[in-house]
């Protein structure tokens, strides 16, 4: 039995809270209308508690798409094995971890105990479930194959959520090694370098110009905006505007790259990119193949699909690649025809799309474009991780070695004018 809060009018028309079990939130209402109370609000006792102690985390978390692919997987698995949709919610809020997520499968669970569908329900939760996920679940429910559609749905967002993890651990090692290499430089040349400075002035000999150029960059990042002998020691006024001008420029940076115009020009930068440019298209053909393939196989109309697509795109160039062919595609057009025209997508994917057109196996023409894809992007990512790693020891070898050559070609310079 679970136990129910409800808010009834008592004796002196005031509202007043009541505990009822019951197996669900119907029974518990049934029970109410029996003892005479027609209008109730009615809430979960479980939520209720719950939701005081998950409110203030769930404003700060945020749902991953790893975090929606373990609920698909997990919700997939009990609904084919013939879980009651409530049953497989109530087990699932109860368990999941992610208090943003938690909370709002409490709310869905609520809604589709009073009798609301599951893709209603989610569309209330924008902010976790996607118009993909929703479009997909309302067409399981309309084409009562919900249970197949589940299954997809975990799958895409696992292959989504393992290239996201590719990328991510491909890019953490050059940039983690990349701001050591810098902050080992500026700690040499701004700390270690200016004790040599005192020793190169007592040998009195003209310095090499390698070294004149590293003194100067550790002078101009050490000037001091006060006096030497300024009692608060305020020096290093560069260091800290270098630092203050980075954040702003990050800030800058992002904010223009949520605007339409911004997020389309450096997503046609990206493209170009030597090396992370090819990463980058193919991981954004498999993503759109994956995500059509799976929509289309799953029963949501082509148009409607594709504009889940244009929307869902990671690539603003993909995304308005997509949405200009749609319009070509209302008019009668094929739809590998309209894609061809953009240059976006590579020619293999367009004739695979062509020929799952021909045949009338579309979706799975997809599917196989955008394994191959997925496949092609891991193998780059391997290559370029072992061509990254020689590369970036070279770099800090580089950039170590600069200050230890700038500190001892004075010493050399005197010693070979000695003998």
């Amino acid at each position: 039995m679970a136990k129910f809060i409800a808010t009834i009018a008592g004796p002196d028309g005031k509202g007043k809270r009541e505990v009822v079990e019951a197996e669900s939130i119907n029974g518990a209402r049934n029970k109410l209308i029996a003892a005479g109370f027609s209008q109730a609000q009615i809430r979960d006792l479980k939520e209720q508690k719950s939701g005081l102690d998950i409110d203030l985390a769930s404003l700060t978390a945020s749902v991953t798409v790893k975090d929606l692919a373990v609920f698909s997987r997990q919700f997939s698995a009990m609904f084919n094995a013939g879980i009651a949709m409530v049953k497989c919610l109530d087990i699932l809020s109860n368990q999941c971890e992610n208090p943003k997520l938690k909370k709002a499968l409490f709310k869905i669970n609520a809604d589709v105990q009073e009798g609301e569908t599951l893709s209603s329900s989610l569309k209330r939760h924008g902010d976790i479930f996607s118009k993909l996920y929703c479009a997909m679940v309302e067409a399981g429910e309309i084409g009562g194959v919900l249970d197949e559609v589940l299954t997809r749905l975990a799958t895409l967002l696992e292959n989504a959520a393992r290239l996201q993890n590719q990328i991510k651990s491909a890019m953490s090692y050059p940039s983690t090694v990349g701001s050591l290499a810098v902050i080992i430089f500026l700690g040499m040349t701004i700390f270690l370098l200016p004790t040599f400075t005192g020793i190169f002035d007592k040998l009195g000999a003209e310095l090499p110009a390698f070294t004149q150029i590293m003194i100067n960059i550790s002078e101009f990042l050490r000037g001091p905006t006060f006096p030497d002998d300024d009692p608060k020691g305020r020096k290093n006024f560069y260091v800290v505007f270098l630092v203050i001008a980075l954040v702003i420029g990050k800030v800058v940076y992002d904010l223009w790259y949520k605007t339409p115009a911004g997020k389309r020009q450096m997503d046609a930068v990206f493209l170009k990119l030597p090396i992370f440019g090819d990463i980058i298209q193919k991981s954004s053909v498999a993503s759109f193949c994956r995500t059509f393939g799976t929509l289309t196989r799953s029963g949501v109309p082509i148009i409607q699909a594709l504009e889940i697509c244009k929307d869902t795109a990671d690539n603003q160039v993909v995304s308005d690649a997509v949405a200009s062919s749609i319009a070509e595609i209302q008019g009668g057009g094929t739809i590998s025809a309209a894609i061809e025209r953009y240059k976006v997508f590579p020619a293999m994917a367009i004739q695979m799309m062509m020929i799952g057109e021909e045949t009338g196996e579309l979706d799975k023409m997809l599917m196989k474009v955008a394994d191959f894809y997925e496949d092609e992007v891991e193998q780059a990512i391997k290559g370029l991780t072992s061509m990254l790693e020689p590369l970036m020891i070279v770099v800090i070898g580089g950039m170590v070695g600069s200050i230890l050559l700038a500190m001892y070609l004075p010493i050399f310079a005197v010693m070979d004018a000695i003998k």
